[in-house]
């Protein structure tokens, strides 16, 4: 962004009214010498192009295009998923296991996670594995599972889209399309989704920049998705204490810079169970609209992601710590 300053305005006092609105400048001179215009440099705070034109001193304010329009004008709109509104109320939960193992560990998971407040049930039905000889889920079976578990506890669905093949398959069974991470940037599958028009849970992938996940925003938006909820999941560290660093920078970014809704997934943010809570928290202290975590009764014998799922009595922990729930004497 530059701007360009009146011929007569003393630089310091237009650099003193900009610092003060949080922006870093950096002085940019004519072939005379005399400071014409300021830059504005990153990591300053958004200042809306309106409130600096009324600056003294200012003559004129250019900023570039935004390339995800669609994505600003989403800024501060009221989202809601259902019944459920991500604007008001305490923060969101969503639950359930990583994959869906069986028929009846869905119905019981679903029931664990409504009894914990949560609004959303979560299970893959395909799972993307990096191994070929891994779980890789049950399939199109396992919607109808989670649909019915679900709609005996009064629960919405969220579960993932693995392909353009599947698309009609999952939407006929989600209340939500989960575009995972390895899919942040397949435009193709993202053009798909986009036009059935259902909401879509959009996870960061594990080196995308934020602009790159806004951008990939704005294919669902551009191809008629209503509402898109970003999922700050993990991006790739240098340390292996956690499986993922769990960016809360980036949470704060989309809650208060841009005005959008976000959720954290602390379970494959940390990759560790026993980490789950704190982040969960620590994220929502960010700004995150709500978390989604996994759950299973004996993480030891799940056939994935069994490290970073959370006990029963943890996740509802967990939801008196967010203050869904009551906290329990």
């Amino acid at each position: 962004m530059l701007i360009q300053l009146h011929s007569e305005a003393p630089p310091a006092e237009v650099r003193r009214q900009l610092q003060a609105l949080g922006l870093w400048t950096r002085d940019l001179k004519d072939a005379e010498g005399r400071v014409g215009s300021m830059s504005i440099q990153a990591g300053s705070a958004p200042v809306s192009i309106e409130v600096l034109r009324a600056l003294p001193g200012v003559a004129d304010v250019h900023a570039p295009a935004s390339p995800h329009p669609l994505v600003d004008h989403a800024r501060g709109r009221p989202v809601t998923l259902g019944t459920t509104s991500l604007n008001d109320g305490p923060p969101i939960l969503i639950a359930g296991p990583c994959s869906i193992e069986s028929e009846a560990m869905i119905h019981d998971l679903a029931s664990v996670a409504a009894t914990a407040g949560a609004t959303f049930v979560r299970g893959g039905a395909y799972k993307p594995r990096t191994s070929p000889h891994q779980f890789s889920g049950h399939g199109e079976v396992a919607l109808t599972w989670i649909r019915e578990a679900a709609d005996a506890v009064g629960l919405q669905v969220v579960t993932e889209v693995l392909s353009e093949n599947t698309v009609e398959a999952v939407a006929r069974c989600a209340d939500m399309l989960q575009i995972g991470s390895r899919n942040m940037q397949n435009f193709a599958l993202l053009h798909a989704v986009g036009r059935t028009g259902i909401p879509v849970l959009l996870k960061r992938a594990n080196g995308a920049s934020i602009e790159e996940w806004l951008l990939a925003g704005e294919h669902l938006l551009h191809a008629g998705t209503g509402t898109v909820v970003f999922c700050e999941r993990g991006i790739r560290g240098f340390d292996p204490h956690t499986r993922n660093l769990l960016d809360m920078g980036a949470i704060a970014v989309l809650r208060h810079e841009f005005g959008l809704p976000v959720i954290a997934d602390p379970s494959h943010g940390s990759g560790r169970r026993d980490l789950v809570v704190p982040l969960a928290l620590s994220a929502v202290a960010a700004g995150a609209h709500g978390v989604m975590v996994e759950i299973s009764r004996d993480p030891s014998t799940a056939l994935s992601d069994g490290p970073q799922a959370i006990l029963p009595e943890t996740l509802q922990a967990l939801s008196e710590g967010l203050q869904i729930t009551e906290q329990t004497p």
